[in-house]
């Protein structure tokens, strides 16, 4: 049964209450990183910082989980530009489906828990650390 299966991974409170990044990380499973096999995989280590977020925290984009279960392909050019802050993205867009919502509410995570992504409050050492960067490391 499917919960059997999933109760021995690192538990989650959303979605389907696993936690995929840290089942990968911890060695709980060990999927395939490509479809094919002269797919380049290219684990980025970079976190790109969303600044445009009104009165919530800032957004703080880790390409490492990302890239660990997908290639860049996935993702650019046809959702977001490469350099930085150059896509418009809002949060209409995402839970239209758009963006981060293309996974996240369908396949990944669920969109329940705003600050599993809003998780940077402004003036906090972690977006110090950004410095007017976008990118960090630089």
């Amino acid at each position: 049964e499917p919960a059997e299966a999933l109760s021995a991974l690192p538990a989650d409170t959303s979605g389907n209450q696993v936690r995929w990044v840290r089942a990968l990380d911890e060695g709980h499973i060990s999927p395939r990183s490509t479809l094919q096999a002269s797919t380049q995989v290219n684990l980025r280590q970079t976190d790109v910082l969303l600044k445009n977020t009104g009165e919530m925290p800032m957004v703080r984009f880790p390409h490492r989980p990302h890239t660990a279960w997908l290639d860049c392909s996935n993702c650019h050019d046809q959702l977001f530009e490469q350099r930085a802050g150059a896509t418009r993205i809002n949060m209409l867009m995402i839970l239209s489906g758009e963006k981060c919502g293309l996974c996240h509410g369908a396949v990944a995570f669920p969109l329940t828990d705003c600050l599993r992504c809003h998780s940077v409050p402004r003036g906090s050492p972690e977006a110090l650390a950004f410095g007017k960067g976008l990118v960090w490391p630089p």
